[in-house]
């Protein structure tokens, strides 16, 4: 009998076996059958001429085709080969329609997004675009819906291996769907609205001198850095020489981040400029660019794309080359309508009252009925549904929320401008696109042969002097003086061309000095990046390809020269005979090892964790007593609030004062219970050994699938992790989660980098986060991934010979 039952056991146990390997098997058969064939010809009816995609060994396309509507034709081609569950995720969002794929969890978003109307936005500037734009953009929309009918008409895998989890059908690609795809962009690089409403909600906590302590001004504008005036050159710490003083919505300070910069040929080795770019994202996979190159009538163009939208981003061309980072403009204003007494649909504006604009929504949900909201408009904008924004905490009883957004304007030529600055032979062009670049808003870092600048483009509120939140809190909506009065002039947005120094820069930092109503933001990306760029560009008067790279792989936290001082200053070298423990010895340990570290955030070491650590536990003790469930948002260390604090800036070191206890603590106290629960966190996660810590195994890079990667065991196999150095604010930027389980993990970091030298363009090198697939089973899934995070580089050459020397395939299409 139990030699029977054994029996039995081993036969279920290999037949469950044999069924887990057919159904594998199965799975990835049928995955597999969506990987491109990049080595193939087809006829198809409607192509614009005949086009060329040469992939080049790490899948990158170089298109050729008859005219540059072939061309575009390919790179929608090109796309959808490998972009397609990517592209089509990003129009989703953008018509807000994600609880059909993923259930009632996403309803609350679905509702958001159908307020905003971003797809409305799209399809309203889609009709404003001059005829010729139009055709472009059908053009690729083209090129993607012959790849979708190849995918139906050969059963290619659906075209995605995701489709065989959720809904497979793919509706046609237009024209309005390129424009979608910027929109959802612009969407994700902003968190003016959310900056106001938390502003509002602190204004009601704190005090107004504690309030600029917590969103703290930056210090002055930067667009170029002074005259070179010899070595800048930043000396190595020792014990005896310390520096001197000194969802769908982003959370707030993570709406975008980028270094861009340039030499004029005055400071270049090789006597021509050079430009150096990388936009910092949030880590998804695959990576939000793509690499391409474009054979246009123009010429050759070279650089980063956005699946879903035609054009090169970033790049260059045979004389012309730019960058792009987040300007941080005030682009949004939140508006609180105060609704009529004797009709809910009715709001108060400086004139009488006026009715909303109306529209129910059907949000249709997977696996549960469809849900209908009403959606309202104001004369500002939508109507915002709480909570988003965070604006249900500061909305009176009797009035809504309403978000005016310069993304929502139906005159966006966006579009057009991207079209056009890929051809753009000269920094004398950019004076004629400037105006048409709406939203998002960039600082563009711009070379040719002869010159270098830098420009912020985009759409600015001009608002009254006379407007009472001034952009930083909202606003009542019923008081004219609030009301936007269209547009700044663009050409007058802050910028410059060829400055004396040779040297334009930007980290996000501070451009103009101008006061309001003309002071573009009063919340600035970066205030400490900066002035690192600034001290590396100007530490040699002659600059190379090589220099450039340097300065963009910098791990050097400027923070840690300015503020371990500050907050260290009474605990370094205190022996004390009679404190002779563990805990103690471990503290004067990391001490001893702070007081001589140069500030780099190297991964194999161990004074990046426990320096990062100790600035979370400090921020968060400085503000728990006064912030409460606001806390949160100050998650990530802000280090002009702990500099203020530190140097008792106008009495911010009120901010060390526990309110609920009798006496005053100073603040070296609190810094020194804060390294205590530092290294004690640390200690319980890593082990008792100090010198076993290391920055890499914390500050691990994820590159999260935005949907599978939140799924155990499709999550390993969709995601990248690697460890990275860098940090919060260092140039290699890698921004730590502040929260979670894993507060120190790299969430938030350059997706592209690329530096190109125009004496030697050929030479230029560029790289993405991952790779050119979206296909987690192509080996081109993760292939950059590990160049990127050894802080290596690939070539990619305008020369057709050199791609194909090495391609992995030829596509070729004829009509």
């Amino acid at each position: 009998m139990t030699r029977t039952l054994f029996r039995w056991t081993l036969r279920l146990l290999l037949l469950a076996v044999m069924l887990a390997t057919a159904a594998g098997g199965l799975a990835y058969y049928l995955a597999a059958r969506s990987l491109p064939d990049y080595d193939a010809t087809h006829r198809i009816a409607g192509a614009p001429g005949t086009v060329e995609i040469v992939r080049d060994r790490f899948a990158v396309p170089h298109i050729t085709g008859d005219t540059d509507a072939a061309v575009l034709f390919g790179l929608g081609f090109a796309h959808a080969q490998d972009r397609l569950w990517q592209m089509t995720m990003a129009r989703r969002v953008a018509q807000g329609r994600l609880a059909e794929l993923f259930g009632p969890e996403q309803v609350s978003t679905d509702h958001l997004l159908r307020a905003l109307d971003l797809y409305g936005a799209a399809a309203a500037a889609a009709r404003v675009q001059r005829p010729e734009v139009i055709a472009e953009l059908q053009a690729y929309a083209d090129g993607v819906n012959a790849y979708v009918d190849l995918v139906r008409e050969q059963a290619l895998g659906r075209g995605a291996p995701e489709f065989f989890l959720f809904e497979p059908t793919i509706a046609t690609w237009t024209p309005t769907d390129s424009i979608a795809v910027i929109k959802v962009m612009a969407l994700q690089l902003t968190d003016q609205a959310q900056v106001e409403a938390l502003r509002a909600r602190l204004s009601l906590r704190l005090p107004p001198e504690r309030l600029a302590d917590i969103l703290p001004e930056p210090p002055g504008a930067v667009i170029a850095p002074p005259d070179y005036a010899g070595t800048l050159g930043v000396p190595r710490w020792t014990s005896a020489a310390l520096p001197p003083d000194g969802a769908v919505l982003p959370p707030r300070g993570r709406a975008g981040a980028s270094n861009a910069f340039a030499a004029a040929a005055d400071r270049a080795a090789a006597g021509a400029p050079l430009l150096a770019t990388d936009p910092h994202l949030s880590l998804t996979a695959p990576g939000p660019f793509f690499l391409a190159q474009l054979d246009l009538e123009t010429g050759p163009v070279i650089g980063a794309t956005l699946p879903g939208v035609p054009g090169v981003l970033l790049g260059r061309n045979e004389r012309f080359a730019w960058g792009l980072t987040s300007s941080y403009l005030d682009d949004q204003d939140i508006f609180i309508e105060r609704l009529a007494d004797d009709d809910p649909q009715a709001y108060l504006t400086p004139d009488g009252t006026a009715l909303f604009e109306t529209r129910d929504a059907v949000i249709n949900v997977a696996g549960a009925p469809a849900e209908t909201r009403q959606l309202r408009w104001s004369r500002h904008g939508p109507v915002i549904p709480p909570p988003h924004f965070g604006v249900d905490a500061i909305t009176p009883q009797g009035h809504v929320a309403a978000l005016a957004w310069t993304a929502l304007d139906a005159q966006d030529r966006t579009i057009e401008g991207a079209l056009a600055l890929m051809r753009v032979q000269s920094l004398d062009d950019l004076a004629a696109l400037r105006p048409l670049f709406h939203s998002p808003s960039f600082n563009l870092v711009a070379a040719d042969a002869e010159g270098i600048a830098q420009y912020a483009i985009g759409a600015a509120p001009a608002r009254q002097t006379t407007q009472a939140g001034q952009g930083r809190i909202p606003s009542a909506g019923w008081v004219a003086e609030n009301d936007w009065q269209g547009y700044l002039d663009p050409l007058g947005n802050p910028g410059l061309a060829n400055p004396g120094s040779g040297i334009v820069v930007n980290t996000n930092n501070r451009t103009t000095q101008a006061d309001f109503p003309q002071h573009w933001t009063f919340d600035w990306g970066d205030s400490h990046r900066i002035a690192r760029a600034q001290r590396l560009l100007n530490a040699r008067e002659f600059h190379t390809l090589d220099s450039f790279i340097e300065v963009q792989l910098d791990i050097v936290s400027p923070v840690a020269r300015a503020v371990l001082p500050l907050i260290a200053q009474e605990l370094w070298y205190q022996d004390s005979a009679s404190a002779d423990t563990a805990a103690f010895r471990q503290r004067q340990q990391v001490l001893e090892a702070l007081a001589v570290w140069s500030g780099e955030m190297d991964q194999h070491s161990f004074e990046p964790l426990v320096f990062s650590a100790w600035l979370r536990q400090l921020q968060r003790r400085l503000v728990l007593d006064e912030l409460g469930p606001l806390t949160s948002a100050f998650a990530t260390p802000d280090p002009l609030f702990l500099e203020r604090v530190f140097r008792d800036v106008d009495g911010a070191a009120a901010w060390c004062d526990i309110a609920q206890s009798e006496r005053v603590e100073p603040c070296q106290e609190i810094a020194r219970q804060a390294l205590d629960a530092a290294l004690a966190e640390l200690t319980e996660t890593y082990g008792a050994r100090v010198e076993a810590w290391r920055w890499g195994a914390a500050h691990v890079a994820l590159h999260r699938h935005p949907v599978l990667g939140h799924q155990p065991a499709l999550g390993w196999l969709t995601n990248i992790e690697q460890e990275t150095p860098g940090g919060d604010t260092t140039l290699l930027r890698g921004q730590t989660a502040g929260g979670g389980d894993q507060p120190y993990r790299n969430i938030h970091a350059s997706v592209f980098r690329a530096v190109i030298d125009f004496a030697d363009p050929e030479a230029s090198v560029y790289i993405t986060s991952t790779g050119q697939s979206g296909h987690v089973l192509s080996r081109h899934y993760d292939d950059l991934s590990v160049l990127w995070r050894r802080g290596e580089y690939v070539s990619m050459s305008m020369d057709p010979a050199i791609a194909r020397g090495a391609a992995v395939g030829i596509t070729r299409i004829a009509p």
